[in-house]
């Protein structure tokens, strides 16, 4: 695998993007990949590993406020004005590029965490550039009363301390129960995955597991809110084929009743091409999971057959 890397460059920003691609093989089809909150695309080289080793082109930035997108380790968390939407818009910019640097390579888009919820967002307003999408560790909406009330705690926080400081508050009322299911947690962050040294691996990197603004966790709540009206939500392509994965005891996803949730709103939405997988006893990173290499595996079939499937439709 050859890695390299690129900057979007927007409104005076640097948006910081890895691209992986195979060694001495023509590229099949790109797989654009949104990393999750309090991490960074860096972390998606071991996916990319195996993607590229199976002709599959990978292209990942790390999201404003994340990675090496910010300019020092202050920044870590604050992404900015709208961030939210001017993180969607920036994974479209990516998209853009991609298609100019490849044309008429099938495209995937891959969402993990936050970024299944930014890819959500995506769907509604630009799924038509896509092949296909894959959800990792997702859920469906909380409800409005949930939604309303992180809108608020986190608009009184805006108005006493700014949108830049961190929140510890939102952070727990976000994430505060997550580790609440695992008995004897070693550590804070166990409820990311059993493997205990990619766990050690996330605590370790300075420039993941921080908390992140109050600014971020105002737009997140406020782009959710966006993203489940019913009436954006149904700008979803019904063609588009969706896969969407989880750990079966991943909080994020309610221990799988939001990822079933989620399907079922995708299936009442028309989706015609809709796949899911909850894996006994998986925390909430699949791809670092200790059965990581079934979860990969059953990555890579699902995006063979959907490639396959474009380069029928394209030669009909």
């Amino acid at each position: 695998m050859e890695e390299t890397f690129t900057f979007i460059e927007r409104s005076g920003e640097r948006i910081f993007v890895y691209k992986w691609s195979p060694e001495r093989k023509q590229p099949k089809a790109v797989v654009q990949i949104a990393h999750g909150l309090a991490e960074t695309a860096a972390r998606y080289r071991r996916v990319a590993t195996a993607l590229t080793a199976h002709g599959y082109l990978v292209y990942a930035n790390d999201h404003r406020g994340h990675g090496n997108t910010v300019q020092s380790l202050e920044d870590l968390g604050y992404w900015g004005e709208d961030g939210f939407n001017a993180s969607v818009n920036t994974l479209y910019e990516l998209t853009c590029l991609i298609k100019k640097e490849n044309p008429g390579l099938p495209l995937f888009l891959f969402g993990h965490s936050m970024g299944s919820f930014l890819t959500q967002n995506y769907l509604t307003k630009h799924g038509g550039e896509l092949q296909g999408a894959i959800l990792s560790g997702s859920n469906d909406s909380p409800g409005s009363i949930i939604l309303n009330l992180g809108i608020a705690i986190a608009k009184r926080e805006l108005s006493q301390k700014g949108p830049r400081p961190a929140s510890p508050k939102l952070n727990k009322l976000s994430f505060g129960n997550y580790n609440k299911g695992f008995e004897s947690a070693r550590t804070p962050f166990d409820w990311l995955s059993r493997d205990r040294e990619e766990v050690d691996k996330y605590i370790n990197d300075p420039y993941c597991g921080g908390i992140s603004s109050v600014g971020l966790y105002y737009d997140l709540f406020r782009g959710l809110k966006e993203t489940y009206k019913k009436k954006n939500r149904k700008k979803t392509p019904r063609e588009l084929p969706i896969y969407i994965f989880s750990g079966a005891k991943d909080p994020v996803g309610m221990n799988g009743k939001g990822v079933r949730r989620l399907v079922r709103s995708y299936r009442q939405l028309g989706i015609k091409d809709l796949t899911y997988k909850l894996y006994p006893d998986g925390r909430h990173e699949m791809l670092n999971e200790i059965n990581r290499d079934e979860v990969t595996t059953d990555l890579l079939q699902w995006l063979e057959r959907h490639t396959i499937a474009t380069e029928m439709a394209l030669n009909l």
